[in-house]
């Protein structure tokens, strides 16, 4: 069993990774039952399941490619594990033809998890955004959990995974891969610049790789009816920009603290639009207990678990 990212016997987390500090930052009512209660959308976890074996097919190719395996080698490679993380319980995940079509969650399926894995690397076979390897190890997946000092008594650390090391141009950057049915373009990549991963993964990847990563190479992919497009964005940081991030981040986990000590996590309602739990805050706090338990499920998430 993983290690609690909490203090022993409070609510005061010490371990952060970028999703859990991402929804304290949108809202603390939000961290709340998520983080702390543990609930999460009775269902499948669609998007975020399509997003793990896309992750896990193109790391396959990469550590195959980084051992000098021909790319045709490495591709079957990459298919062979697609096809196997989608065979679960003696039947296939999510066939289009078993989908509502008229649901934009359709387009996360088995075929279309495939067909963005062959065109994706077939795309960027000859990339010259480069694998980093040092002594014999690539830059691929790594978990890091990076001591960044105490506050307040406590020690914390940021947590997580690093998709790629790579260089670009002569330039180190981290590489970060994305599904989404969104159209790619400027109002895309705008989110990733300023955003909170970003910067995280940036700050963590000097420290881990101790050389001056100087951002994130964000990888897109546009999972759509009958084709995925593919795009490329750089969001490059300043060491003054990363110095001014830490220095929020002492703010917001002594935010947290205060917030944990007084057993209050106030709602911030100009982020509910697009919240999981809008339906259960548009309730009176009287019956929100009995709305939860009948559409949401716990499912802790723990950023010091392994994957």
């Amino acid at each position: 069993m993983a290690q609690s990212p909490f203090v022993e016997g409070t609510d005061v987390q010490w371990a952060w990774d970028s999703t859990s500090l991402g929804w304290f930052k949108e809202c603390p009512y939000k961290y709340y039952l998520h983080m702390i209660e543990g609930w999460r959308y009775r269902g499948e976890s669609v998007h975020l399941d399509f997003g793990i074996f896309y992750h896990q097919s193109l790391e396959a190719y990469d550590r195959a490619k980084a051992k000098g395996l021909p790319h045709e080698q490495c591709l079957h490679i990459a298919v062979r594990i697609a096809m196997e993380a989608t065979w679960i319980d003696g039947k296939p995940w999510r066939l289009s033809k078993t989908l509502d079509l008229s649901d934009r969650n359709s387009v996360k399926c088995r075929e279309n998890l495939i067909r963005s894995v062959v065109w994706y690397l077939e795309k960027f076979q000859h990339d010259t955004a480069e694998l980093i390897i040092k002594n014999g190890m690539p830059a691929l997946e790594q978990h890091f959990l990076v001591d960044i000092g105490e506050r307040d008594g406590i020690p914390y650390a940021l947590c997580g995974y690093l998709d790629k090391g790579v260089t670009f141009g002569g330039i180190a950057f981290t590489m970060d891969r994305k599904t989404t049915a969104t159209t790619l373009g400027d109002n895309y990549y705008g989110r990733f610049d300023p955003d909170n991963q970003m910067s995280l993964y940036t700050v963590v990847a000097r420290i881990i790789r101790k050389e001056p990563i100087q951002g994130v190479i964000v990888d897109a992919c546009q999972v759509a009816v009958g084709f995925s497009r593919f795009g490329r964005s750089i969001v490059q940081k300043t060491s003054e920009q990363l110095e001014e991030w830490m220095t929020d981040l002492d703010y917001w986990l002594a935010l947290a603290r205060y917030y944990a000590h007084h057993k209050y996590w106030p709602r911030n309602d100009k982020s509910c639009f697009l919240c999981s739990f809008n339906k259960i805050c548009r309730k009176s706090p009287s019956v929100r207990r009995k709305f939860l338990e009948s559409d949401y499920e716990h499912r802790p998430w723990n950023p010091l678990e392994l994957r």
